[in-house]
């Protein structure tokens, strides 16, 4: 049986590549795709998120809607963008044709129409920022708790973050929204960077998807990503794809190991700890709200630590290389 996706995204490179992957994928059916602000602006992730839609069989993409969600965070500010690492539309080098029309939905709440349609059988992946996913927790709290599972892209527990030393981009950027979510969420799995900085695409991966897959773009983005990190790490053998094992986890539960703790996020508006994850490995950690401290919350997740890289390798190269096109 199918997994029902509702997926929440700010569509950088490793977002399409991940939605490219779902799309391919036999066990995944994306019903719908909120795209936010956040490695790019929101009307700019809707553009590419369109563009990637309509490079598809229609049978393949007919029922995905695309709907606009958060243009800016719950702390107030203006969002930065990241075209050193995404474009300036989240596709690397490409700019998708504009005045195309293949049904964007400016209407946040048609959400909640999905949520209702498809009940406890929906799964929810956020692999960008959480502002929209939060949106819905502060407006329709009892509806979100027929949700069946949410996995989320996000955090560094015990590992540098790629924001500050301590802080992953995701949680960074509404760090407000990490806690509202967290903290309200059930049967949550985090996916960090702990595990998916393992999940390395190679140069030598990328040229055999180009040689022999039929889907276009992936060596123009997934190129560009990796210089990107080539210049930040020349050590570095190869590009990580946050986005696409988190939705990969969605249906292979023997992906990573997981730690079950108490999950923290630090609300501070400036400063290094801003956005930090803390997971709460006391083996008698209080679970209750830690008043008078700038960390709160403290509701127990699933963290994923270690990604089984065969398994992932095996997989992605897999979908990556079928024929979707007649």
């Amino acid at each position: 049986m199918g997994k029902k996706v509702l997926l929440f995204g700010d569509i950088g490179i490793d977002d399409t590549i991940a939605l490219m992957y779902a799309y391919c994928d036999d066990v995944i059916e994306i019903v719908g795709v909120v795209a936010d602000y956040g490695n790019v602006s929101r009307e700019n992730a809707l553009s590419s998120t369109e563009y990637v839609k309509s490079l598809f069989p229609q049978k393949k993409v007919e029922k995905v809607k695309l709907i606009a969600g958060a243009h800016i965070p719950m702390t107030g500010e203006v969002p930065t963008y990241v075209p050193e690492i995404h474009g300036e539309y989240g596709l690397g080098p490409i700019i998708p044709p504009k005045c195309m029309d293949n049904g964007i939905s400016d209407n946040f709440f048609e959400v909640v129409d999905l949520i209702k349609a498809y009940k406890d059988e929906l799964i929810i992946v956020n692999i960008g920022r959480l502002t929209s996913l939060a949106t819905l927790f502060l407006l329709y709290k009892s509806l979100m708790r027929s949700i069946k599972g949410y996995y989320i892209m996000g955090g560094a527990f015990w590992v540098p973050g790629n924001i500050t030393a301590v802080s992953e981009a995701n949680i960074y950027g509404d760090p407000v929204a990490a806690q509202v979510v967290l903290a309200n969420a059930k049967n949550v799995k985090i996916i960090p960077l702990n595990a998916t900085n393992q999940a390395i695409v190679t140069p030598q991966m990328i040229n055999y998807l180009d040689q022999v897959g039929q889907l276009p773009l992936v060596k123009e983005l997934l190129d560009y990503y990796y210089q990107f990190y080539k210049k930040r790490d020349p050590a570095i053998q190869g590009a990580p794809l946050h986005d696409v094992v988190t939705l990969m986890a969605v249906k292979k539960s023997n992906l990573f190991s997981y730690q079950r703790h108490p999950v923290y996020i630090v609300q501070d508006a400036s400063g290094i700890a801003r956005g930090q994850s803390i997971a709460d490995i006391r083996p008698d950690a209080d679970l209750t709200q830690l008043e008078g401290e700038n960390i709160v919350g403290g509701k127990i997740h699933e963290i994923a630590c270690k990604l089984d890289y065969p398994n992932f390798y095996r997989d992605f190269m897999t979908v990556m290389t079928k024929e979707i096109f007649e």
